[in-house]
């Protein structure tokens, strides 16, 4: 996540020495015939030297970058210089998208505490990703919508603690403020195939929580993850009832990851019941050299949902949504690598992407292709193509009555980053 996004450098190092001397005869000693060399299957295993235990700063995991884009809309944007549907690229231009620092640690065996610090930050004064990460309560008022351009340009994005305890393989419990489970792609921008995001990752999926989770491999190749969380990119309950976040992680086939995860509970202000539940299932395959799968697929529906209920017009107020992405990329070398991403989504009743009337079905499509250049140590450019589809108007918005005018949108972006760590 998706909103898809995490390192371990706990690794094994093995070292090994193999010694062989040949000499020729001193003056005045008998020459004797060299010892046969042992048949491999009398060969002496390899001596392992005992491995040196991390230090608790080998244990923290450093991640930082810098990222600036320019997108260009090659129709007519939206009111001016929008373009529609689109999260951290939804406005066309020149954008310091975000500047990251972030600090981690797993629970280890030496150390069994664990924690996690992120910290963004954009440019004062104008539009930059940090500021649509908020969460409700944090650095985010309960009257500030999409795109939050009235909010800081920084944001907490984690904060959290962790600590295993020793029970079977280790039961590790981490509490404070985190990434959502759901979603192929992520926040950070250089750990995604694509610059864009995708339409699942902006409307289908949470991006942050504030609660609790717990997390146990009964197998080695099987990750068990659940626990309440406050909502949906909240950090202040709008009720008083939490949701719950799960994950099963699968790993048994080589360079195939599974997994399967989900959310439940209310997310309607000053009400405890109607649900809102999403079950996202997320697949990556690299078994072939220099190329990378991915899939996602996402089904989520709210009970009674609120703006539906408001309306009056439906004898049904259910809102569902759905919707997939496939990704390929191939490393052609060590600096060049190019990424295609298609994707289908449907809003049922049109009230995750709020631009069709209420009520009605709206089905996007959109294929994006990226080229992507390694340019010099972590400095990475990005040439980005994306065409977006609709069954309805919901492109090219113009005023007056800022109306809908198109089916289509294409979009060229340039994004450049640095990385620190």
């Amino acid at each position: 996540m998706t909103r898809r996004l995490g390192v371990t450098l706990i690794g094994a190092l093995f070292t090994a020495a193999c010694v062989a001397a040949a000499g020729a005869p001193v003056y005045g000693q008998t020459t004797q015939t060299p010892p046969a060399e042992p048949k491999p299957a009398e060969a002496k295993p390899e001596e392992k030297k005992d491995e040196k235990p991390k230090t608790l700063w080998e244990e923290n995991t450093l991640f930082a970058y810098i990222e600036n884009s320019a997108v260009w809309n090659t129709g007519r944007a939206s009111r001016g210089n929008h373009n529609e549907l689109r999260f951290y690229d939804f406005e066309g231009g020149y954008t310091f998208n975000m500047a990251e620092f972030s600090i981690k640690k797993d629970p280890s065996e030496n150390y069994p505490f664990g924690y996690g610090l992120v910290l963004t930050a954009g440019i004062p004064g104008t539009s930059n990703d940090s500021q649509k990460n908020h969460a409700l309560g944090i650095f985010r008022g309960d009257n500030d919508q999409f795109p939050f351009r009235n909010t800081p340009n920084f944001d907490l994005q984690e904060a959290y603690g962790s600590y295993m305890f020793p029970l079977g393989s280790g039961l590790t419990l981490k509490a404070g403020k985190f990434v959502t489970l759901l979603g192929y792609e992520v926040i950070e921008s250089p750990n995604n195939l694509n610059f864009s995001r995708s339409f699942l990752f902006s409307f289908a999926i949470p991006l942050t929580h504030v609660g609790a989770l717990l997390s146990y491999s009964p197998l080695p190749w099987l990750s068990l993850t659940a626990g309440p969380v406050v909502g949906w990119d909240v950090a202040r309950d709008n009720n008083s009832r939490m949701s719950v976040m799960g994950q099963v992680g699968v790993s048994a086939v080589k360079d195939l990851v599974l997994s399967l995860n989900w959310i439940t509970g209310p997310e309607q202000a000053h009400q405890n019941s109607n649900p809102r539940t999403v079950l996202d299932f997320v697949a990556t395959y690299t078994g072939i050299k220099n190329l990378t799968l991915g899939a996602n697929v996402d089904y989520g529906w709210e009970e009674d949902e609120a703006t539906l209920a408001a309306s009056g017009t439906r004898g049904n107020p259910d809102a569902s949504w759905w919707g997939w992405a496939g990704y390929v990329a191939y490393d052609w070398t060590e600096a060049l690598r190019t990424a295609l991403r298609v994707e289908y989504f449907k809003d049922a009743e049109s009230v995750r992407t709020g631009l069709s009337p209420l009520g009605t079905k709206l089905d996007l499509y959109e294929v994006t292709a990226t080229v992507q250049y390694k340019i010099w140590k972590g400095l990475v450019a990005r040439v980005e193509y994306r065409h977006d589809s609709a069954n309805q108007k919901v492109f090219a918005i113009r005023a007056p009555g800022y109306v809908p005018t198109g089916k289509s949108q294409d979009t060229i972006s340039f994004d450049l980053y640095y990385l620190f760590f």
